[in-house]
């Protein structure tokens, strides 16, 4: 569904991404991990259309990034961003319903399958009593929530969430990445992920890749990825790494 084939990004004449090239099919998910100014939200934005490439494609659905619309963007890429601005005093449901925009006819006025949308959303995100709440009374968990059952209100096939768990809790943080990997079992969605959360990637990542500097230091599954000598590099840490007992997936504890 998104192919990236050796992009490079510059600020300034800085470069900031250099010939990334990756991948990600219906039913998957990528895990995009690395330092902090490693360049992940710049390759989120790259994909989704709002940062422009020095150089390289992207392909969404086999055709270019380049040739589609912002209104084409928006019906197949939704995006939950790492900074939202969610303090206005609208309703949940209002805000929700913002989402569906790109579903709108010549007026604009929402229609009972919008609604309905979004509500069936807001209960996948265990928001179905916040509905008449306003945005700006809500905790920094509860509007991250919303901008995520705004983004799988849309419908868009494709999720970029740039750190989707930060301000929740433990409960909400795996809600959060299990409605993410049923929706791409379920209706072959895809995503990618932005976390810090490694054991979070490696339990629900299809892929791992890691940045360094604006380049891809490893990419694969996440058992070939996750390994000592990576996440020195990456990192610069000592980790521990065994098997999550219940589901045998590749654990990290960091060596402090």
């Amino acid at each position: 569904m998104i192919e990236v084939r050796n992009i490079s990004i510059k600020y300034d004449h800085i470069s900031v991404l250099e010939d990334v090239t990756f991948e990600l099919k219906g039913g998957s998910i990528i895990a995009l991990l690395g330092a902090n100014g490693a360049g992940k939200t710049t390759l989120i934005r790259a994909v989704n259309g709002t940062l422009p490439i020095a150089s390289g494609e992207i392909f969404i659905e086999g055709k270019t990034l380049a040739s589609m619309s912002r209104r084409e963007i928006a019906r197949r890429v939704a995006v939950v961003a790492q900074e939202n601005e969610t303090r206005f005093p609208v309703t949940v449901l209002e805000f929700v319903l913002a989402g569906r925009f790109v579903h709108g006819g010549a007026f604009g006025w929402e229609t009972d399958s919008d609604i309905d949308a979004c509500r069936r959303a807001l209960d996948e995100c265990d928001l179905s009593a916040f509905e008449t709440r306003l945005m700006n009374h809500l905790s920094g968990g509860e509007r991250q929530r919303v901008v995520l059952a705004r983004a799988l209100a849309t419908g868009a096939r494709i999720l970029l969430l740039d750190e989707p768990t930060a301000n929740l809790d433990l409960a909400h943080q795996a809600m959060m990445f299990r409605l993410v990997r049923e929706r791409c079992d379920r209706d072959r969605f895809c995503s990618i992920v932005i976390t810090h959360d490694l054991n979070l990637a490696a339990e629900f990542a299809d892929e791992i890749i890691l940045l360094k500097q604006g380049r891809i230091g490893a990419k694969g599954r996440p058992a070939e990825v996750l390994n000592a000598e990576n996440i020195r590099e990456i990192f610069g840490v000592k980790v521990l790494l065994d098997q999550n007992p219940a589901s045998r997936k590749v654990r990290v504890t960091t060596v402090y």
